[in-house]
């Protein structure tokens, strides 16, 4: 549990469409943190072969990236699953993941240390999503608000999934994973509800988000940056335990050790 995760957090994951290579270089210079080549979603049925000639050719020509592959019962399993053990395979990003052994069969086909990160977006995905935090490989969780909202007949992904979020945050940290990761934001040209939707999936406990735009890649790592307000406070938190022997005040708030670990959290 937890084994997996790399020191350096992820805050934005871009899809690119796996059937668009095209793309692939310039997602990879968006500034997103992570890639993920994607077979399920954005590709039509129609280009699901060529979408997999694409991103073995992408593969072999040296990239490196995420991979997104289709559910486990699907027509294209068996193809899917042979890609996912090239050698510029980065991860593997399961959807809706649904149980801790359809994470081990996955594993199977992976390289060592290749990690999984399952995507939770049904009922039943949430339901055991603890089981599904604790398999081996999981690097940590993504939500699929879009589907998850579908199949539970939810209208909005704001306050309305509030515990829902919740749930992923704690599920990732009682499995020591990364912070779990939130779902897109589809309004591609609205920059404020951008934020608006990072900032409250920080707030949460989120540790990053899903992007569907190379433009959407800056402003979420942005948001998930400390503020210069937040780091001043850390710094001026670190000097007073510096000269303090236990708890002290500052700005007329009790310091003690969980406040310090939380300054030197935002500072590391």
């Amino acid at each position: 549990m937890g084994t997996l995760a790399h020191p350096t957090l992820a805050r934005s994951l871009l899809f690119v469409p796996g059937n668009r290579p095209e793309r692939f270089a310039k997602a990879l210079a968006s500034g997103a943190h992570a890639v993920i080549v994607d077979l399920e979603d954005a590709v039509s049925v129609a280009d699901k072969a060529v979408a997999r000639d694409a991103i073995r050719a992408f593969f072999a020509g040296g990239g490196t990236s995420l991979l997104r592959i289709n559910p486990l019962d699907s027509a294209w399993t068996q193809e899917e699953l042979a890609l996912c053990g090239e050698a510029g395979v980065a991860g593997v990003v399961l959807p809706k993941a649904e149980t801790a052994s359809g994470v081990a069969r996955l594993m199977r086909h992976l390289r060592a240390g290749t990690p999984v990160l399952p995507l939770i977006e049904t009922a039943a995905g949430l339901l055991n999503v603890r089981e599904i935090a604790a398999a081996p490989g999981v690097q940590r969780l993504l939500f699929g608000t879009v589907d998850f909202c579908l199949d539970l007949a939810i209208e909005g992904d704001g306050d309305e999934l509030a515990s829902y979020r919740a749930t992923l945050v704690l599920a990732s940290r009682g499995a020591g994973l990364q912070p779990p990761v939130d779902g897109v934001t589809l309004a591609l040209k609205d920059e404020a509800a951008l934020r608006a939707a990072t900032l409250a999936a920080k707030r949460i406990g989120f540790g990053g988000k899903l992007c569907v735009h190379p433009s959407q890649a800056a402003p979420v790592n942005e948001c998930f940056k400390p503020t210069a307000q937040q780091l001043d406070w850390a710094q001026r938190v670190l000097a007073g335990a510096a000269t303090s022997a236990g708890a002290f005040e500052l700005d007329g708030k009790m310091v003690d050790a969980p406040v310090i670990a939380r300054a030197r959290q935002l500072l590391g």
